[in-house]
């Protein structure tokens, strides 16, 4: 990938890297520049745009960020939408989080311009829950490290969710002569906080 300052008539299906301010608008950061873009830069008075150009050997980031995301995600795992290089991973039900670390960390030890991040294993969570995040830094990074991390990163998956059983619950509470009512809600309702995020039923 080529990164750095050109002129208008070198910029022509180029990545533009920052976002510029213009008299009718703006020009996001990471559109691929159209001729109509450059005429609106050349009217705004702008002789060069800093554009970063992929080479033949390179796979854009959001392409790079979902086949990461793809090979990450295992079981009760949802893969959202990859947007400016990130996709997020997200709970498809209340469960546990399960995560192989060590492969985690070898994929993030392949290339610099590619990174995941998740939470920590063993991790309770919620439907809907964000799990993990795969990010690409630069705006794509090189065939061969992104087959790579997918290598390390498939089968088995590394981040899943073993979904709650939901199992249903008894509570036996013993009182003494003296014990108050209002204990014994008070203990039940204590029990009860515990057993719903875990989709459990007390019966």
């Amino acid at each position: 990938m080529r990164f750095g300052p050109v002129p208008l008539t070198d910029a022509l299906g180029a990545v533009l890297a920052h976002s510029m301010k213009l008299p009718d608008g703006t020009l996001k950061k990471g559109v691929v520049l159209t001729s109509a873009d450059l005429q609106r830069l050349a009217k705004a008075g702008t002789p060069t745009v800093v554009t970063a150009r992929l080479d033949t050997d390179d796979v854009p980031e959001d392409g790079a960020a979902q086949r990461v995301a793809q090979a990450l995600a295992g079981a009760g795992v949802e893969i959202g939408a990859a947007v400016t290089g990130r996709v997020n991973l997200y709970a498809l039900g209340a469960g546990l989080m399960l995560l192989d670390a060590a492969r985690i960390h070898a994929a993030n030890r392949v290339h610099e311009g590619l990174t995941i991040a998740t939470l920590h294993p063993d991790t309770p969570v919620g439907d809907g829950q964000m799990l993990a995040t795969v990010k690409i830094i630069p705006y794509a990074v090189p065939v061969a490290a992104l087959a790579e991390v997918v290598r390390v990163l498939s089968s088995p998956d590394a981040v899943q969710v073993a979904l709650w059983k939901g199992l249903r619950v008894g509570l036996v509470l013993t009182q003494t002569a003296t014990t108050a009512a209002s204990v014994r809600a008070k203990m039940r309702r204590a029990v009860l906080d515990r057993l719903t995020p875990l989709a459990a039923t007390l019966v």
